[in-house]
């Protein structure tokens, strides 16, 4: 028999929750947990409202708990498996060409980050106030998530940067972490720049490409990049960003 409202309420539930939290709800509900439990246990941002919703539609289609626990731990199960798998994607920005699909870099750039629900950590060498990366950024503070932004200074571009300083794109995004690349050394690094630009979420999905974080960027110019979900390219990514942050390399501003 089809229960809808409590399937949809269950991915919900684990989508806020996140697979650790998403194995102690499935934990509770074997248990026979109540819902003001489960509420008082489980406090990602957002999980009250997902936790009542299912509670809900547990009660309105008549599910038993056990029925819901192991619902719950065989859809955590199949979304684990989707995580890990590996999927590649072509972005680009400007012109398109009828009969080839391909993402757009501004749509990826909201997507990846409105996914993270840990961590989130790009890098970039300009970066200009641009409306929908700013919402989503400000949006992932609000849910919980750590955002941490390595920028090119003016400093640090030798000139080649002008106008304000790329941090300053960030200003109005409370809880934003910046960071630049301040221990260059004067022999090897006299002339070198912070050129990478990337974006990490919770270690599972890494955009990489030729994009800086600007709407020129993300709508106009012509870029290109990679989209990889699933796989060590994006932990391994994101490691690297925290060692550079941990030994120095890169420090706050």
């Amino acid at each position: 028999m089809s229960r809808r409202e409590f399937e949809n309420a269950a991915g919900a539930a684990v989508s806020v929750l996140g697979p650790s939290q998403a194995k102690d709800l499935a934990g509770l509900l074997a248990r026979g947990g109540s819902r003001e439990r489960a509420q008082s246990e489980l406090t990602t941002p957002g999980a009250e409202t997902a936790l009542g919703r299912l509670y809900d539609a547990m009660y309105e289609e008549s599910v038993p708990p056990a029925e819901a626990a192991a619902y719950i731990r065989g859809y955590v199960a199949a979304w684990l498996r989707h995580r890990d798998s590996v999927r590649v994607r072509t972005v680009w920005s400007g012109p398109s060409t009828p009969g080839v699909p391909v993402r757009a870099t501004a749509q990826v750039l909201v997507d990846v980050i409105g996914e993270a629900r840990q961590e989130l950590l790009a890098m970039t060498y300009a970066a200009r106030p641009y409306p929908a990366l700013t919402r989503a950024l400000t949006a992932a503070v609000e849910r919980g998530v750590a955002v941490h932004v390595v920028v090119e200074t003016l400093a640090g571009a030798g000139g080649l940067l002008h106008g304000q300083e790329p941090a300053a794109a960030f200003a109005s995004v409370p809880g934003v972490k910046l960071w630049h690349w301040a221990a260059r050394d004067p022999a090897r690094h006299a002339r070198s720049r912070q050129h990478a630009k990337v974006v990490v979420a919770d270690r599972r999905t890494l955009f990489l490409g030729s994009a800086n974080l600007t709407e020129s960027a993300a709508r106009r110019n012509m870029e290109a990049g990679v989209l990889v979900s699933g796989g060590e390219a994006p932990k391994r990514a994101a490691e690297h960003i925290v060692e550079l942050q941990r030994v120095g390399v890169l420090r706050p501003l």
